[in-house]
């Protein structure tokens, strides 16, 4: 068995060599393993004498980690159930005589290119049982980005097994002290960091309810005490929308194994005879500039590979939306006169949310029934439609299609279509509908195509404000009950991908109680999202800063309104909330009538100061300067790909008398990053037409600085910086 081995690998050294420039993406390592080299880091890999694959190293980049034994661990690369039980498994597996152990040995390993990437495959199998384990590892060398998933296949021609956990991959990090950051919050309160010490046993983050307000799947970890720009940092995020979790297994005084995948909880799947299940993608990253380097690596990852490639490099359109103005009482009169004012500000893309369809009079009615009401619209949409373009703009459209309510035709006719247990009494009023179910697939794909093709949509606002509750399956065979949040997701992927398909040019947003669904998975499939229902502008700040952690800003929708809730906050400025929201993808969502000519004036000013800076923010390099979380401010620069334009957005959400001893960390001064120290910049303010700019070299403004720039509280400033032509 070890000279065959060896002898397939003297053979892989000839032909998996994949290669940019003069240095081997993916390489054989001697005859025994491979090392994965991106622009910042390795990963390498090794199969031991008996044909057990084993990962060994994932850190800055090395020609051998096994010269350094600091460094070096031996974990398996897909760890199981079976054997000691040490190591926390990735994969566990029921056979058909009950025997719950696995015992995988290498079979062979492969260099292919997907996607103009190199792909590492090795596949392994048990040593007794007809299942075969293939994982991949896809590199994106010039982000440091590593994406894994595992396929596993029945290849026996009788016997069924049973997967009982089927995770996406580990990494593993050499034994040390490690700090994790990650985001957690709720509805309201999305994307709040929060930082601790990993302690010896395993923690776990998981998603239970297909919602992930409370915490997206996605993580940092770092060495214990370390934070900001410099240092080494692994970073991670999961392509998947349904119940996921994260584990950070550390050993006492060892390594660190983090996993990722599916949550299995509740959860199975049966592979028949040649079935096959691939899990989701697991991407994982390592730099040395730390958080924000990996922030800023993971961005622009997202932004070039990962958005879907239809509206991947279009600066995202100016929006209007009726829900903060309007409600549900939405009607062709009021919106044709709401389309004239926001045509006049200069707004792109006109968006009517909720109360547009069939019985759709409150909050649980009509849901499921996707079509247009006559009695607000007795024309049907086309007439608003073409007015929308007529004045310039594009039309949008909310739906909700994954949830029906009980007072609807649909749940009338198919009360069968939903999730549920016998005997159980579910939601009285809105019920999530079964998308495991192929009818219910195919109903909703054809209720959206005929809403697609009968109106010129250009845009869709895709909902789903149900939390996952009784994940019920009655008639589904017994040995298929519990893959029902499995499917349900598949072909939640499936309607997406066939909608996209058919309506390639329609921009898609994703939207879930605010921030439920902000995953590569969905991302894959949309252009921007929904962060949060909490609206107001002092609270978005801190949200919007943990959601550009994890996602980059050409993908986060915010908007400028005026309500704020029926309980007490502090009123701002309505240049303060606009300039909040200038940080993504800006919108607007009030009765723009309601404004005084000021106001108007304002609102058109600062929608034409954004469309000036919209390459930076949506396209640029974000460097998050100071921290709301850290500080009483907030600064967040944007930088273009050649340095020859940035813009900075700063805020205050307090003020300090002059002198005065205070409770606040930082600076009184802002210092820029990413700029050229040798070139000249003339930096202006925004904010004041009069303000002609100063000038200043880069050295200068990186590592002297400026004054903080902002006074009083509840105020900000924009500042434009442009690099000086020689």
């Amino acid at each position: 068995m070890k000279n065959l081995i060896r002898l397939t690998f003297c053979l892989l050294v000839l032909t998996t060599r994949y290669c940019t420039g003069q240095e081997a993406i993916i390489k054989t390592n001697h005859p025994d393993g491979w090392l994965i080299r991106t622009h910042s880091s390795s990963y390498q890999m090794i199969i031991t004498a008996s044909g057990e694959l084993k990962s060994v190293y994932y850190g800055p980049k090395v020609t051998d980690a096994r010269k350094n034994d600091a460094w070096v661990t031996t974990v398996d690369e897909i760890p199981v159930r079976g054997g000691s039980a040490f190591n926390t498994s990735a994969l566990e597996a029921v056979f058909d005589d009950g025997c719950r152990d696995l015992d995988l040995e290498y079979v062979s390993g492969n260099v292919e290119t997907i996607d103009n990437h190199p792909v590492l495959e090795v596949i392994q199998k048990d040593r007794y049982y007809p299942l075969q384990v293939t994982s991949f590892i896809k590199v994106y060398p010039a982000n440091d980005i590593l994406e894994k998933w595992i396929e596993v296949k029945n290849t026996g021609s009788r016997g069924n097994i049973k997967i009982e956990n089927l995770l996406s991959g580990s990494i593993v990090l050499p034994t040390n002290q490690y700090d994790l950051t990650q985001l957690s919050g709720k509805p309201m309160n999305e994307f709040q960091i929060y930082n601790g010490l990993l302690t010896p046993g395993i923690k776990i983050i998981q998603n239970k309810t297909f919602k992930s307000n409370f915490n997206p799947p996605w993580f940092a970890v770092h060495p214990a005490g370390t934070s900001g720009n410099s240092g080494p940092v692994w970073i991670g995020s999961l392509h998947y929308s349904g119940n996921w979790v994260l584990k950070f297994d550390q050993a006492f005084g060892g390594r660190l194994q983090i996993l990722g995948g599916i949550n299995f909880w509740d959860t199975d799947i049966m592979l028949k005879p040649g079935d096959s299940f691939t899990s989701p993608v697991l991407t994982s990253g390592f730099t040395t500039k730390g958080l924000d380097g990996a922030a800023q690596n993971l961005s622009a990852y997202i932004r070039k590979d990962i958005l879907p490639e239809t509206h991947r490099n279009d600066l995202r359109p100016v929006i209007f939306n009726s829900y903060y103005a309007d409600g549900l009482n939405v009607n062709e009169k009021v919106l044709e006169k709401q389309a004239k004012s926001a045509a006049a500000l200069g707004i792109e893309l006109f968006v009517i949310d909720d109360g547009w369809f069939k019985g759709r009079d409150n909050g649980n009615d009509g849901l499921g029934d996707w079509i247009v009401d006559s009695t607000k619209f007795p024309h049907g949409l086309t007439p608003l439609i073409r007015e929308v373009n007529r004045l310039g703009m594009r039309f949008g459209l909310w739906v909700e299609p994954e949830n029906v309510d009980v007072n609807s035709d649909l749940y009338r006719t198919h009360p069968d279509w939903v999730l549920g247990f016998p005997h159980r009494q579910g939601n009285p009023y809105r019920r999530i509908l079964n998308l495991a179910k192929p009818e219910v697939f195919h109903y909703l794909l054809s209720s959206l195509t005929r809403l697609l093709q009968e109106n010129n949509i250009a845009f869709v606002k895709w909902d789903q404000n149900n939390f996952l509750s009784d994940p019920g399956w009655p008639d589904a065979p017994p040995d298929e009950r519990r893959e029902v949040r499995i499917k349900y997701i598949q072909n939640l992927y499936r309607l997406v991908d066939s909608l996209k398909g058919r309506f390639p040019k329609v921009w898609f947003e994703s939207c879930s109680s605010g921030g439920g669904r902000i995953d590569l998975g969905m991302m894959s499939r949309m252009d921007m999202a929904w962060v949060s229902d909490n609206t107001y502008a002092l609270n978005r700040i801190f949200i919007q800063y943990g959601y550009l952690s994890c996602m980059p800003a050409n993908t986060m929708v915010s908007f400028v309104v005026d309500k704020i809730g029926n309980y007490y906050r502090q009123p701002t400025s309505l240049n303060f909330r606009f300039n909040v929201a200038m940080s993504g993808i800006l919108g607007i969502s009030t009765d723009m009538d309601k404004w005084t000519l000021t106001e108007k004036e304002l609102a058109k000013k600062k929608i034409s100061e954004y469309k000036l800076i919209r390459p930076l923010v949506q396209q640029g390099t974000l460097y998050r300067l100071v921290s709301p979380f850290e500080t009483n401010r907030c600064a967040l620069q944007f930088t273009g790909n050649h340095t020859d334009s940035t813009v900075v957005l700063c805020y205050n959400m307090a003020a300090y008398l002059q002198g005065s001893q205070v409770v606040i960390r930082g600076s009184s001064l802002l210092r820029l990053r990413g700029l050229q120290p040798d070139a000249q910049y003339s930096l202006k303010n925004l904010d004041d037409s009069d303000d002609k700019g100063r000038m200043f070299t880069g050295d200068e403004l990186m590592n002297v600085g400026i004054e903080w720039p902002v006074r009083e509280a509840y105020n900000s400033k924009i500042l434009l910086l442009e690099k000086l032509k020689r």
